[in-house]
C-alpha cells in the first residue's frame, strides 16, 4: 500500500464511529416520526356548545373531568351558530343540547381523528345523541387517507427538487427558475392525482394545486438558498428541518391540536403544516381559515428567494475578488 493510500486510510473514521453515527441518525428518525403520534391527544380543541346555561355548564364539567384540558368550549346561541363556527373553521365540532334529542356536530374534513373522538364522546354522554357530520370527507376517501399520505410527497418534492437542481444545473438563476417551474407542474400533477383519481380533494382544482405549488416552492427555494450560502451543509440542514420537524409536526394525519403543546405551533409555522391546514380550508371549507397558513407559505417563499439572492451576491463577490487579484499581479 502506497503512502497516499495509508494517509487516506488514516483519514477515514473508525468503524465504531460510523456505527454510532448511523445508530444516532436512526434513533432521531424514530423519535421524529413516532413521538408526535405516541403523544397524540386533544389539547384545547375548540368546540362550540349550545343549550340552556345549566346544561352547558354540566357538559363543560363532564368534559373537563373526562379529558382535562382537552377541549376549549365556546357557548353559542343555537345550532345554526354552531354550524357557522364549524364552517368558518373556528371549531372542530359542536354539542347541541336539545331537550328532545341531543346532537353532536362533527367535521371529518377538518380532522377525522377529532371527528371520531367527538363521536365516541357523544355515545358516552347520551346513548340517544344524534351525530351529524356537517363537513364530511369525500365519499371516495372517507378516512382522509389521501390528504394524510400527501404530506410526505410535498416535503420530498421540495427536497428532491433542490438536490437535483444543485447537482444538474450550473447556473444559479436557472436553478431558481427550475424550482419555481417544478413547483407549478408538481402542484398541478399532485392535485390532479389526489382530486380526480383518488377523490381525496374537493373544491377548486386550481386552488388546491396552488397551495401544493406554494409548499413545494417554499421548501425547494429555501433549500436552494441555504445550499448557495452554506454549501452541502446548508442543504442537509434545511432538508433535516423539513423532514424531521415539518413532516411529523404538520398535523395532516390528525389535527394540530392533537400534537404536544408548543410543537403544534412550530409545525404550523413550517411549510408542511401550513400547507396541510391551507389544503383542508381551500378544499372543504371554501377557503375559511386559509389566511394564516397562506401567509406562512408566502413568508417561506420570500425567505427562499431572499436566501437565493444573498447566495447570488456572495457568489458574485467571490468572482470579483480573483479578478482584482489577477489585475494587481499583472500590474
Amino acid at each position: 500500500m502506497t503512502t497516499e493510500a495509508h494517509a487516506a486510510e488514516r483519514r477515514r473514521p473508525p468503524l465504531i464511529a460510523v456505527v454510532v453515527l448511523l445508530t444516532g441518525v436512526l434513533t432521531v428518525f424514530l423519535i421524529a416520526f413516532a413521538w408526535p403520534s405516541a403523544r397524540s391527544e386533544p389539547r384545547d380543541v375548540p368546540i362550540a356548545v349550545s343549550g340552556p346555561t345549566p346544561a352547558v355548564e354540566q357538559v363543560k364539567a363532564q368534559l373537563g373531568q373526562a379529558m382535562p384540558g382537552g377541549f376549549d368550549l365556546t357557548a353559542v346561541p343555537d345550532r345554526a351558530a354552531a354550524v357557522q363556527r364549524i364552517e368558518d373553521r373556528d371549531a372542530y365540532g359542536a354539542i347541541v343540547l336539545d331537550s328532545a334529542q341531543p346532537e353532536v356536530l362533527t367535521a371529518s374534513a377538518g380532522g377525522p381523528v377529532v371527528a371520531q373522538l367527538l363521536t365516541q364522546l357523544a355515545g358516552k354522554m347520551d346513548s340517544q345523541a344524534k351525530v351529524t357530520d356537517v363537513v364530511p370527507l369525500p365519499k371516495d376517501d372517507p378516512r382522509g387517507a389521501g390528504l394524510a399520505a400527501g404530506a410526505l410527497p410535498l416535503v420530498l418534492g421540495g427536497i428532491i427538487a433542490a438536490g437535483a437542481l444543485t447537482q444538474l444545473v450550473r447556473s444559479g438563476s436557472k436553478r431558481v427558475i427550475g424550482a419555481i417551474t417544478f413547483a407549478v407542474t408538481g402542484g398541478l400533477a399532485l392535485a390532479a392525482v389526489l382530486q380526480y383519481w383518488l377523490g381525496s380533494f374537493e373544491g377548486s382544482y386550481l386552488g388546491n394545486a396552488g397551495v401544493i405549488a406554494m409548499s413545494i416552492g417554499a421548501i425547494s427555494l429555501t433549500l436552494l438558498g441555504l445550499e448557495w450560502l452554506l454549501g452541502t451543509a446548508g442543504l442537509a440542514l434545511g432538508s433535516a428541518v423539513m423532514m424531521l420537524l415539518g413532516n411529523p409536526l404538520s398535523g395532516m394525519t390528525s389535527a394540530p391540536e392533537m400534537l404536544p403543546n408548543g410543537w403544534s405551533t412550530l409545525g404550523q409555522l413550517l411549510p408542511p403544516g401550513a400547507a396541510g391546514t391551507a389544503l383542508r380550508s381551500v378544499s372543504f371549507f371554501d377557503g375559511a381559515g386559509a389566511a394564516r397558513p397562506l401567509v406562512v407559505l408566502t413568508c417561506w417563499l420570500l425567505l427562499g428567494l431572499a436566501l437565493c439572492g444573498l447566495g447570488a451576491l456572495r457568489a458574485r463577490g467571490r468572482a470579483v475578488h480573483p479578478r482584482h487579484e489577477a489585475s494587481a499581479v499583472a500590474a
